[in-house]
């Protein structure tokens, strides 16, 4: 079960407004959790992040799945469904959802991203990095960085460093309450927050959380001093030392240019837009690329569907 489909997300979600519903699909027993947007006039938007949870390989039982996820997300007000399935893209995927009546929709959440196996030793999960980022790892270490486990009590200046990237890097970010919340919501045992510093300024930080065995880095920050030290290395180092002592094989670093490999190999250096801007230095920790299929619609009033996605402003990530 992806993080996102976790009964902590939901609830984290409905804390900010958001309403929900869960239902068990056919031969699972594990909820796919339906979050509902509130819009003006009474209506919604039903969202399914990361899921449903089904059994994707036998196409009877997904679509009879679909189909019974669809009648339980019909409610008054409800625009349309949206889901974002979590399983490798496949070719036979958008023509199944077709059938049923889908069609592609704007993704929420990035459809690519890296994995990295943290499952071997720590030498092997090293030499498997590109030369540059262990260089820059073991850079910070020479230079006097040092990664610390943070509290509650830091969460402040955690949201400081986010901040000071939004203001650099042009990109928004939710309220100082949102991650409090997203702190509070989880076990301490499931969730980080990792500082790194330098003679005891923090120069950056990051939120990564275990679930289900895969390690997720959701939240990262940097400050505008002492970049030269490499201090985001060896903070991504520590965090995947962190999830392997955690119990997690796998670590998620959560969002790539949505671009083939030969693409991204070929434009890494020269683009900075959108997701391109972190693609350089995530590319470099060693993983795999992984391709979700991205998002899908299921359309309850067509009007309304059209007026929203020719109007609407774009949502809140997570």
């Amino acid at each position: 079960m992806h993080i996102l489909q976790s009964p902590n997300w939901y609830a984290l979600k409905k804390e900010f407004g958001w309403q929900g519903t869960s239902v068990c699909l056919p031969q699972t027993s594990i909820e796919t959790h339906v979050l509902y947007r509130p819009l003006p006039f009474g209506l919604k938007i039903a969202y399914v992040p990361k899921g449903p949870n089904l059994n994707w390989q036998n196409t009877t039982i997904a679509t009879e799945g679909l189909q019974k996820l669809v009648a339980v997300a019909q409610q008054p007000g409800v625009i349309f469904l949206k889901i974002e399935p979590d399983i490798p893209a496949q070719p036979d995927i958008a023509p199944l959802l077709a059938r049923i009546g889908f069609r592609r929709g704007r993704t929420i959440q990035p459809p690519a991203t890296i994995l990295v196996d943290i499952a071997p030793p720590e030498a092997e999960i090293l030499a498997r990095m590109k030369s540059k980022t262990r260089y820059n790892i073991r850079l910070a270490g020479k230079k006097g960085v040092t990664v610390r486990a943070g509290t509650t009590d830091d969460l402040p200046q955690f949201y400081q460093l986010m901040e000071t990237t939004a203001r650099r890097d042009g990109f928004g970010v939710h309220p100082a309450a949102y991650y409090r919340a997203v702190w509070r919501h989880f076990p301490p045992e499931t969730r980080a927050l990792l500082i790194a510093e330098f003679e005891g300024e923090p120069l950056a930080a990051l939120m990564v959380f275990a679930w289900d065995g895969t390690a997720y880095y959701l939240y990262g920050a940097s400050g505008n001093t002492h970049r030269n030290k490499m201090p985001s290395y060896l903070l991504q180092w520590e965090a995947m030392r962190w999830a392997k002592a955690h119990g997690c094989h796998t670590y998620d670093l959560w969002g790539i240019p949505n671009a083939p490999v030969d693409e991204l190999e070929r434009d890494f250096s020269t683009r900075r837009d959108g997701l391109w801007g972190v693609y350089r230095f995530k590319r470099g920790f060693g993983g795999q690329t992984f391709y979700s299929p991205g998002a899908f619609d299921w359309v309850y009033s067509k009007p309304l569907y059209w007026a929203f996605t020719t109007f609407a402003a774009a949502w809140s990530r997570s």
